[in-house]
């Protein structure tokens, strides 16, 4: 599990209960079912409409990604292409068939493929940055329904508030009700609100970091793929793929490969 949505997590909640906790009348006046239903159930609709069934479905699935630990490893990558361009260099590109075939990493492996069929390094190039693409594309799509949901969960809370007032007003003629009904009233704003900006929101963000994450590291995939492709150096191969990252990355790399030679 990600530790950082974990974390956040579980202190905002721990926080938002005890703001709730602290006004002294207890947690059972923040608890009403027909709002939750009106925000929750009304924001979903409506963010289903703007999305096909499939996508729909997909954005679901995705929700994972965002509790998930970072699966890629830069320095792994980077040294399985170094080492891939010392074996090129050595004995040809013929003899990574049989290596990429065992990596795990299956755009790794299509773009090792290619080179070993032959493929002009211009048209490998362009055919991982469609399929790059197309991932964007994917991961949009994802972060674009959480998104809409996180614009619709405030909306329906403002619309959950005017039914509430509504019926609070049509009963005027009872003044000790006006008090807890506009309690109520103000009950699906505040379930808008939180919703929004404590899940739907940052679950966007986090997709969007992930898809960033793996559309970089992509980048130095193809980037390597050429490289190796076109014969150069490994050394070269390295400062070139290294340059994708920030310096506190290179060096805690560079630690590593202190600690190996050791």
């Amino acid at each position: 599990m990600d530790i950082a949505t974990i974390v956040g997590l579980i202190l905002g909640s721990v926080l938002v209960v005890f703001g709730m906790a602290s006004g002294g009348s207890g947690l059972a006046m923040f608890l009403d079912v027909p709002s939750i239903a009106i925000v929750v159930g009304g924001g979903t609709a409506a963010t289903m409409v703007c999305f096909p069934m499939p996508q729909v479905i997909g954005a679901l699935k995705v929700v994972k990604t965002a509790f998930a630990p970072q699966a890629l490893d830069t320095n792994n990558i980077v040294g399985t292409i170094v080492s891939f361009a010392e074996k090129a260099r050595r004995e040809g590109l013929l003899t990574l068939e049989e290596d990429a075939a065992a990596l795990n990493n299956e755009f790794l492996q299509k773009a090792i493929q290619l080179v070993v069929d032959g493929t002009d390094p211009e048209l490998v190039r362009d055919i991982l940055e469609i399929e790059l693409t197309f991932l964007e594309d994917r991961h949009r799509l994802g972060r674009d329904f959480f998104l809409q949901l996180g614009t619709y969960l405030p909306a329906f809370g403002m619309i959950g508030t005017l039914i509430g007032l509504i019926a609070m007003l049509s009963n005027l003629d009872d003044p000790s009700s006006i008090g807890a009904g506009m309690a109520v009233a103000l009950l699906t704003t505040f379930y808008g609100a939180l919703l929004a900006n404590f899940i739907a929101l940052p679950i966007a963000k986090k997709l969007s970091v992930r898809s960033q994450e793996e559309v970089l590291m992509r980048q130095v995939i193809v980037e390597g793929v050429i490289s190796i492709q076109n014969g150069e150096n490994p050394r070269i191969v390295h400062e070139k793929l290294k340059a994708f990252f920030p310096p506190s990355m290179r060096r805690s790399e560079a630690s590593e490969e202190e600690e190996e030679d050791k």
